[in-house]
């Protein structure tokens, strides 16, 4: 995929200064630039690797000025950040443009499909599945039966999706992540052995969710398991049955979220938070990683450790349990001068 100063001059509506016509290929930091490649200048830090990079083309804002000689073809924009940021959306959407359905794959004749779809090779498709348009299903992925999946998503090489599981438009659904397996619910019976306890509900992903690599998202026992619109999960997050995520939370990595709780909305989550089943957090909650939550959380907090406290309340205790030693020592000393007199 090549790429002229002038196209992406026309792509960011900016003025190339150097040759209109020279080609990148790549995209590079601009102190790891290349031949073939652009880059751009947006923090003032890093003025100086434009005279010495070996960029192709180089973004920059339409106030800079060389003060040195470049060799470096420039494109002026009105903010160098915003535009490269809008290249690289427009790089990834051409990068991922794949459209077919590719063999071998199965199809169940019972499943429907829009327009403009991609199916990688290797791919299963289960019966009664319903596929929006401008779909694309990379290679090696399931999706089992009576699964809707609404248009503009992207699902990438090795994700499961179990029966019945609903995906909201423009989610992207990362590799080995697993939607829809059973929630973890046994029960003992009279002899103490475990039953398992049937999981028949399912997972509804809202729009524009994102879902990170190796994220698991188990089905409801009933009812369903809910990622409302707009949530964006990392890498490695589990989370369990009948939980229900709100609009526009973040969660990092390796965070596990028991079964039945609730998350509120535009919440912050740090990586390898755990949770408790069936507790309540509010909206705009802020957790620091490696939190251990065991209670409700009211609209606003922010909280740390475990088991958690406040942030503020945290930090103040912290102080003194680094002091722990010295104030035992200091009542060992209280507690001998007390018994000398």
């Amino acid at each position: 995929m090549k790429f002229t100063a002038t196209q992406i001059a026309s792509i960011l509506e900016g003025d190339v200064v150097g040759d209109p016509e020279v080609e990148v290929s790549k995209l590079s930091k601009i102190e790891e630039g290349t031949e073939g490649s652009v880059t751009f200048l947006a923090n003032p830090k890093y003025t100086p690797h434009i005279y010495d990079t070996k960029a192709s083309i180089t973004i920059v804002n339409r106030t800079f000025e060389p003060e040195n000689e470049i060799s470096t073809t420039l494109i002026k924009v009105d903010d160098a950040y915003k535009s490269f940021s809008k290249l690289l959306h427009y790089y990834n959407q051409v990068k991922l443009n794949k459209t077919g359905i590719e063999q071998p794959s199965f199809i169940a004749t019972t499943a429907t499909y829009g327009e403009n779809i991609y199916i990688g090779a290797f791919s299963y498709i289960g019966e009664n599945v319903k596929i929006g348009e401008n779909v694309k299903i990379y290679p090696n992925v399931y999706i089992g039966d009576n699964t809707v999946i609404s248009d503009d998503v992207v699902i990438f090489a090795g994700v499961k999706i179990y029966s019945e599981t609903i995906i909201g438009k423009s989610c992207v659904v990362n590799s080995g992540a697993i939607i829809g397996a059973d929630g973890f619910g046994f029960a003992p019976d009279e002899n103490g052995e475990y039953q398992k306890v049937p999981q028949t509900g399912n997972v509804i992903l809202e729009d524009n969710v994102d879902v990170g690599a190796g994220t698991t998202i188990d089905r409801a026992t009933l009812g369903s398991t809910i990622i409302r619109k707009g949530v964006k999960l990392d890498n490695q997050i589990q989370i369990a049955h009948n939980v229900e995520i709100g609009e526009n939370t973040v969660i990092a990595a390796q965070t596990g979220i028991a079964g039945s709780t609730k998350v509120g909305k535009n919440c912050i989550i740090g990586g390898q938070v755990g949770m408790v089943g069936h507790i309540l957090v509010g909206d705009n909650v802020r957790i620091q990683a490696q939190t251990g939550l065991t209670r409700n959380v009211k609209d606003g907090e922010a909280i740390q450790g475990t088991p958690a406290l406040g942030y503020r309340e945290f930090n103040k205790a912290y102080v003194h349990f680094k002091n722990l030693p010295k104030i035992v020592s200091r009542l060992e000393n209280l507690e001998k001068n007390t018994n000398n007199d």
